[in-house]
C-alpha cells in the first residue's frame, strides 16, 4: 500500500514480525490511511512521532500509528481505546 508519495509502505522488522504476527486483524493499508491523513500527529521525546486516524471499516476506532524519526516507517500500531474525537 502507498504512503504520502506513492511509495509502498515501509515497516520495521519488529512491526512485520511482531506486531502483524500479534494483531493479524491490522492492515497495512489501515497505517497508510493514517500516515497520509492523520487526525492527529504527536512527536515524542526519543524523536519517534505518533498518528492517529480512525478506521471506518473497524466501526470508527481510532488506530495509533507509531513511526521511527523520519515520520515514514512504520513501528508499531495498535487500536487506542483512550483516543477521543
Amino acid at each position: 500500500m502507498a504512503t504520502r508519495d506513492d511509495t509502498p509502505l515501509r515497516t520495521t522488522r519488529y512491526f512485520e514480525e511482531q506486531v502483524l504476527r500479534k494483531k493479524p486483524y491490522i492492515r497495512r493499508e489501515w497505517c497508510a490511511q493514517v500516515l497520509s491523513a492523520p487526525a492527529m500527529r504527536e512527536p515524542q521525546a526519543n524523536g519517534r512521532v505518533r498518528y492517529w486516524g480512525f478506521i471506518a471499516e473497524f466501526g470508527g476506532r481510532a488506530l495509533r500509528v507509531v513511526t521511527l524519526a523520519d515520520g515514514e516507517t512504520v513501528l508499531n500500531a495498535v487500536f487506542d481505546r483512550n483516543f477521543k474525537r
